[in-house]
């Protein structure tokens, strides 16, 4: 039986199974996709928010403050990539004034540090590119830019080297209490026994709740669609720049991106399907309208990347951090929205706290391994490069010319302690196809090293998730024996 078991592995079950590698238990995450941080995790703004906008005495407050602090930290100790930029929030008429000083109390209140309301002009200093409409601004200097799936992805190998189990594509489609305490979870991969269970399924996370009984609080999913502009846009700002929030949310935001990009986005659109990633005409007219009320100069045209998230939101207003109701040791990590991003650790640091109080034993190993370090050759010194290349001729290789990556960092990213298996899984780990031809030209060349690598045929290899096959057979071959393609609806 295992101590602990984790259902999902975005960036939220990552954090958690990084807390308990610290500790002598047998800790088991169950993620159902084929690959880790492949869901909200991966679709996001990006953003480590300062922690002026939640409401004080929240959870999300308190734990949007601490885990930004934490989260910088981290970062840094587990080599993701990382600037704190600061942020902005942008009024454009004085009537949005008094919400600035509004969200200025919040934030003080919340313990955030070094926030400051700006003039127009003073917010133009800082940011030339903004809006002359701009006649005031909150500036919060804590908030960051991460790379999102870099940093769940760091967490999770981390928690692998120090021993923790991953499974990937085990969803779990059954929950049953047993007699003497824990939980039976029934995969396509067997069925698993832990005393404690840990719900950070996402968006999912009430179906999974729904396994064991009625739930209490309900999802409202919401999906936010994206522009991603090539690096000749990503000097636009050098901040994150915000619009005053309102019901739907923080509003359309313009920020650079740790790899010197530029990201716009998102709208927030209720949607029933929680698996409609789809970009609309509707939603990215409005979000190219409202980028430009903040920054008129934006270049649409460089867009390299449309993409779209799905929220999980709740009809709460806070994070739910609970214990079930009627069965003790299941504990429920849902409703993580925005600043979930910022608030993973804080959030599994008290999940932790809970657990102990529940009775799971939080003895920490003397011998945690708590660094890691990426090799990045476009980053690397010449003096790193020729030693790099003198170890491993595949280093010398640049397979993504966009990126400046090489067939030696794809090969880590096949083989490291979470190994990629599809094309955009080395994407993730390595940027190898984020440029601007967005694989056009490196993409066939990663899909033969994955195959070579994992010692299968090419027609075996995924874009990304269960079905998404590039190649389904060589040309000029008779069709009976070509890759039979179930077909989607």
């Amino acid at each position: 039986m295992y101590d602990v078991a984790i259902i999902g592995c975005g960036v939220v079950g990552a954090a958690a199974a990084y807390r308990l590698a610290r500790c002598r238990l047998r800790v088991l995450v169950l993620e159902a996709g084929n690959d880790v941080a492949n869901a909200t995790t991966k679709a996001n703004s990006a953003i480590l928010h300062a922690g002026y906008d939640p409401e004080p005495g929240t959870r999300m407050a308190a734990l949007n403050v601490e885990g930004n602090r934490m989260a910088l930290d981290i970062c840094r100790r587990l080599d993701v990539p990382v600037r704190q930029t600061g942020s902005l929030v942008l009024a454009f008429a004085p009537e949005q004034l008094p919400h600035l000083q509004t969200l200025y109390e919040r934030g003080l209140a919340n313990g955030v540090p070094g926030l400051e309301l700006l003039s127009g002009e003073a917010a133009r200093a800082l940011e030339p590119e903004l809006s002359p409409q701009v006649c005031g601004a909150l500036h919060a200097p804590t908030a960051a830019v991460v790379d999102p799936w870099g940093f769940a992805l760091a967490m999770i190998e981390t928690a692998v080297q120090n021993g923790v189990e991953l499974r990937r594509s085990a969803p779990v489609t059954a929950i049953r209490p047993l007699p003497g305490g824990g939980f039976a979870l029934a995969t396509p991969q067997g069925t698993v026994q832990a005393r404690f269970v840990v719900n950070a399924a996402g968006v999912d996370a009430d179906r999974v709740h729904a396994l064991l009984e009625p739930v209490s609080w309900r999802t409202q999913p919401s999906r936010g669609e994206y522009y991603l502009l090539d690096k000749t846009e990503g000097g636009r700002v050098g901040r994150v720049i915000f619009q005053c929030p309102g019901p739907e949310g923080k509003g359309v935001l313009v920020a650079p991106t740790v790899h010197g990009n530029l990201i716009v986005g998102p709208n927030a659109e209720p949607v029933t399907d929680r698996r409609d990633l789809g970009n609309t005409a509707d939603g990215l007219a409005f979000v190219k309208a409202r980028a430009r009320q903040s920054v008129p100069g934006i270049r649409f045209g460089e867009n390299i990347r449309n993409f779209s998230g799905i929220r999980a939101n709740t009809d709460r207003d806070d994070f739910i951090i609970e214990w079930s109701r009627a069965y003790p040791g299941f504990l429920d990590l849902a409703g993580i929205k925005s600043p979930g991003l910022t608030s993973p650790h804080a959030i599994c640091k008290l999940a932790a706290e809970l657990l102990a109080e529940a009775g799971l034993p939080l003895d920490e190993k003397p011998d945690f391994i708590d660094q890691r370090r990426v090799v990045r050759f476009r980053h690397a010194s010449p003096e790193e490069k020729a030693a790099l290349i003198a170890k491993d001729p595949r280093y010398g290789r640049v397979i993504c010319r966009c990126e400046t990556i090489t067939e030696g960092e794809i090969v880590d990213a096949i083989h490291s302690p979470v190994p990629a298996t599809t094309v955009n899984g080395v994407k993730r780990r390595c940027n190898a196809g984020m440029g601007r031809c967005q694989g056009g030209f490196c993409g066939p060349r990663v899909q033969a090293i994955l195959a070579r690598e994992l010692g299968v045929s090419p027609t075996d290899i995924l874009m990304d998730q269960a079905g998404s096959w590039v190649l389904c057979g060589e040309t000029k071959q008779p069709l009976n024996t070509a890759k039979e393609v179930p077909d989607h609806d």
